[in-house]
């Protein structure tokens, strides 16, 4: 995964938050030109909202079908508007809304669940049509273990915590992580 510089980092984060305010004012998607050639790369991409700290919106591609670009622009949106879990963010919650995006390497399969890192490895759990992910992040903030950081991915596919024992598919990525507290870029 090529990395993104500070400044790259920076224009992403100004995009989601750009992308979100017009789209709350004027329910029309648009992709801004860039000539940046490592924003044209597809890249699976998370976008992740917080309120004072509290999970406010998560949404995102795990698959690089996209670029990079253009998948903040999709999942700015969709956090802020999609997540079946929350109520759609309104213009006034912006101030208090920070945004972190993670851009995701490609997904590969494990044999083992004892090859995943917490804290290194997001996951994939899949059975039949079940599948759940969470982000790399994730199991850290939680506090989680291996186990339970299984536990939960398998409750996110809707399956029993302990179905990663009886036998799923697992399959791992990496992510680069950043968000507009970390860079100050909040206005």
């Amino acid at each position: 995964m090529a990395e993104l510089s500070r400044q790259e980092q920076t224009e992403l984060l100004v995009l989601a938050r750009n992308t979100i305010i017009s789209y709350l004012a004027t329910a029309k998607k648009d992709y801004p030109l860039t000539n940046n050639p490592v924003f044209a790369e597809k890249r699976g991409v998370f976008v992740t909202l917080h309120r004072q700290g509290e999970l406010r919106g998560c949404i995102g591609y795990p698959l690089p079908h996209k670029p990079l670009w253009e998948a903040v622009v999709d999942n700015a949106i969709a956090a802020s508007t999609e997540d079946p879990r929350f109520p759609a963010v309104t213009a006034a919650e912006l101030p208090e809304i920070d945004i972190e995006i993670s851009v995701l390497t490609v997904p590969q399969k494990v044999a083992d669940y004892e090859q995943v890192q917490v804290g290194r490895d997001g996951i994939i759990i899949s059975k039949d049509f079940r599948r759940g992910l969470l982000l790399p992040q994730v199991p850290l903030k939680q506090g989680w273990d291996l186990e339970q950081y299984f536990s939960y991915g398998c409750l996110k596919a809707g399956l029993a915590g302990d179905e990663w024992k009886k036998g799923v598919q697992i399959e791992t990525f990496q992510a680069l992580v950043f968000n507009e507290k970390e860079l100050a870029v909040k206005p």
